[in-house]
Parts: structure tokens; C-alpha cells; sequence
């Protein structure tokens, strides 16, 4: 047996992030025969039809403005006021939740989802997320000894399949007790989806009638991270409005990022907002938060903080922000749109996609579809039940071109299975 140092709970394979790999090897063709021959439909983040990474000026100028002690300055552990109203703000926009609210500065939206996750399960505990998901929630439970139970995203019709959340819902809570619950919404990521206002009120009646029994205890962490690309800012955002007024066994956090809505994904900077109906259980949520911050990141990015909220208070600059944001969030409408029409006119399918920066495929073998993919020099990420497709990524013509090579790619590896078979 090999000597390992590392404790037991710390242990893991050794393997490489699958999509960073996936993207170096994209990156590596884009040089060996051109960006325009390449299409590169891994990266999670906003580029331009040259495939250089977008950032908006209304952002950066108001950082490089920034006197450099109110970059460098230590922030406070949970953020300083300013910031956390300037959350508030953006996030909301009117939209606030009858009651009461507190929010604490995290590293982007990871880190928000690691001080709810922590605070609010216990070791041992299953987490609640639908089968299609984000990876690193999985990742950062098995970290902290938690593990993640699924429910089917979609019905038949392509709709937020209620009775299979209502049915896993049901279970982990009659079995533990508490349940803590992570909904991607909207925007989610990976399919693209968002839960519509109805279905909101399906899955908030139902939790409504569970927390009847007061010794229940729900927690929703709302992962809002692509909220700022979907089509209609404001329409999409009064959704907040329904956590207000909850039984007080029900505790809403909202997951706020400033990576995609401010391209700012290397500055870390988000936040988690905790609404309930009880005053002591909001302030509770604040001090357990601020107690994990401090042992495991201390504060945030001070610079970060500074430009949202010198953004959120200057109307002028504030109006810059959102035109620019503006023009990059109707090029991202118009690159899905044609991703999704070429899809439809090759009989591809794909899953309903609503807003965000993501289509995915479903599909058997992705991996090894993903591979054929590589030799016609497109890359796009594998996933337990299919492929992601970047299209926030990729140019409006390769997101027109794509779909058919995709297709091109699945058949070919159906034929291969069959003859084997």
C-alpha cells in the first residue's frame, strides 16, 4: 500500500477537471489551425465572436478608478453596508420578499453556496437537486460530507416536474427531518431553463403544507447566478416576491453572483441572501454565516465590493452599466436562437431551453460523443446524461452550424454501437 499524508476525509482521486481539460484541448487547436476553424463551446463565460473574453467598460472603468487603498483595504468579514445594500438592489430590483433579509459577502456564487450548505445541513445529510445539475454542488457536499439526491427536471411535456420534486422532497425530509433544497433558477445551468411563476407556487404550496408540521425544517438555496441574461430583467425577478411572508420553519437564500451579470468571474465576488418571516431566524442566518467566513476566507475582494456599489449609487453610471449589458444579452438571445432553430431543423434534440448561457443534449455515451466531437474540432463538455453546449461561448454562425455536426457525431456513434451489438 502506497504512504498517503492526507487525512482520511480528504482523500480523492487523482483526476483533472474534466471541463478545464476539455477547454485546454480546445484552446490548443485554436492554435494549431485557427480560431475560426475551432469551435469551442466549453467555456461557461461570455465571449466575443473572436473568442476573446467579454468585459464590459462600464465595470472595469469604475475599478481602475477605484483609489488603490479602497482596492487593497481589508473588507469587512461580512461585507461592507454599502455592498450588501447594492445586493440588495440589483439583485431584487423592487422585488424584495415581505420580511426580513440579511445578506453576507462571499467569494461569487461558490462561495455562497458553501456557507448555506454548511450552515444549513449536517454531516450525513442528502441534498436535494434535480438531475440535471451543476457539478460542484455535488463537489462541495462531498466535501463537507454530504451527499446529493436527484429528482427529474423535466415531465413529458418539457415542463419543471413537479410530482417528482413533490415525491423526493417528501422522502429526504420524512427521513431526516430537514431538507436543504437547491433550485437553479432561471437561466439554470445546464439546460437553459427557468421555473415559471406557476410552478413557483406549486413548489412553495407544496413545502407550504410539509412545514405545517413545525418540526420540519426547509431551506431553499436559490442559485441565481445567470439572472442577469435572461430576457427580461424585471419580469424575471418577481418570483423574489413569493418567499416573502413564509411559515417560519421555511428559510429562503438566494445565491448572488456578481461573475456573469458583471463579468467579473475573477474577482469572486457574490453573496448569500437569507429571507424569512422571523427576525431572530434572519439574524441567526447572519451570524452563522459571518462565523464561516471567518474560518474559512476571512473577507472578500474590497475592489469588487466598491465598484457595485459605487455603481448601484451613481444613476448615470448605473444606466451605462445596463445599456452595455444590454447589447451582450441580446447577442447571447440571438446566438441560442439560431442554436436552437438549426437543432430543430436537423431533428436534434435538445432540452427546453429558456435564458442563460446553455443548451444542453440529452444523449447515451457523451462521452464518447464528445470525443468524436473533437475531430471535427468542435468541444463542448460531457455530462452524466448528455452534452452542454456553450452558446455564450460560440459565434452566431458556428451556433448555426453546430447542431448539424452534432447530429453527424451522435449517428455515428449509434452506428458504431450497433454494429458491435
Amino acid at each position: 500500500m502506497k504512504l498517503s499524508m492526507v487525512a482520511d476525509h480528504a482523500r480523492w482521486p487523482k483526476e483533472n477537471d474534466m471541463i478545464f481539460n476539455l477547454s485546454e484541448r480546445a484552446q490548443a487547436a485554436e492554435k494549431a489551425i485557427g480560431k475560426e476553424n475551432v469551435i469551442n463551446a466549453t467555456i461557461g463565460a461570455l465571449m466575443d465572436d473572436e473568442g476573446k473574453l467579454i468585459t464590459m467598460d462600464s465595470v472595469y472603468s469604475q475599478l481602475k478608478s477605484l483609489p488603490n487603498n479602497q482596492i487593497s483595504a481589508y473588507a469587512s468579514i461580512a461585507g461592507q453596508d454599502d455592498y450588501k445594500e447594492a445586493v440588495k438592489k440589483v439583485c431584487f430590483q423592487g422585488n424584495d420578499p415581505d420580511g426580513y433579509t440579511r445578506v453576507v459577502a462571499s467569494p461569487g456564487g461558490s462561495g455562497a453556496i458553501k456557507l448555506a450548505m454548511w450552515n444549513y445541513t449536517n454531516p450525513g445529510d442528502v441534498i436535494l437537486t434535480s438531475d440535471w445539475y451543476w457539478s460542484p454542488y455535488g463537489i462541495i457536499g462531498e466535501e463537507a460530507g454530504r451527499s446529493v439526491a436527484n429528482y427529474k427536471l423535466f415531465n413529458k411535456d418539457g415542463n419543471f416536474n413537479t410530482e417528482s420534486f413533490k415525491d423526493k422532497f417528501a422522502e429526504i425530509v420524512d427521513k431526516q427531518g430537514n431538507i436543504f433544497t437547491i433550485i437553479n433558477s432561471p437561466g439554470h445551468n445546464p439546460t437553459g431553463y427557468s421555473v415559471s411563476d406557476e410552478e413557483w407556487d406549486e413548489i412553495l404550496d407544496f413545502a407550504k403544507e410539509v412545514a405545517k408540521d413545525e418540526s420540519k425544517k426547509i431551506v431553499f438555496f436559490i442559485d441565481v447566478a445567470y439572472i442577469d441574461f435572461v430576457k427580461d430583467d424585471l419580469e424575471s425577478r418577481k418570483f423574489f416576491r413569493k418567499f416573502g411572508d413564509l411559515p417560519e420553519n421555511i428559510l429562503t437564500i438566494v445565491g448572488f453572483s456578481m461573475s456573469k451579470g458583471f463579468t467579473a468571474y475573477g474577482m469572486r465576488m457574490g453573496a448569500a441572501i437569507g429571507i424569512s418571516s422571523n427576525e431572530d431566524i434572519a439574524e441567526e442566518f447572519y451570524y452563522s454565516a459571518m462565523h464561516s467566513c471567518r474560518a474559512n476566507w476571512s473577507n472578500c475582494n474590497r475592489g469588487a465590493m466598491s465598484v457595485l456599489s459605487t455603481l448601484v449609487a451613481d444613476q448615470a453610471k448605473f444606466a451605462q452599466y445596463e445599456e452595455e449589458k444590454k447589447s451582450y444579452k441580446d447577442m447571447l438571445v440571438r446566438r441560442a436562437e439560431s442554436f436552437v432553430e438549426a437543432a430543430k431543423g436537423v431533428d436534434l434534440e435538445i432540452l427546453p431551453y429558456r435564458d442563460g448561457f446553455f443548451v444542453s443534449l440529452p444523449c447515451d455515451n457523451p462521452r464518447e460523443i464528445c470525443e468524436e466531437l473533437t475531430k471535427e474540432n468542435l468541444y463542448l463538455v460531457p455530462l452524466k446524461m448528455g452534452l452542454r453546449f456553450a452558446v455564450c461561448a460560440v459565434s452566431e454562425e458556428k451556433c448555426r452550424k453546430a447542431p448539424k455536426v452534432i447530429k453527424e457525431a451522435i449517428k455515428k456513434i449509434k452506428s458504431v454501437e450497433g454494429s458491435l451489438g
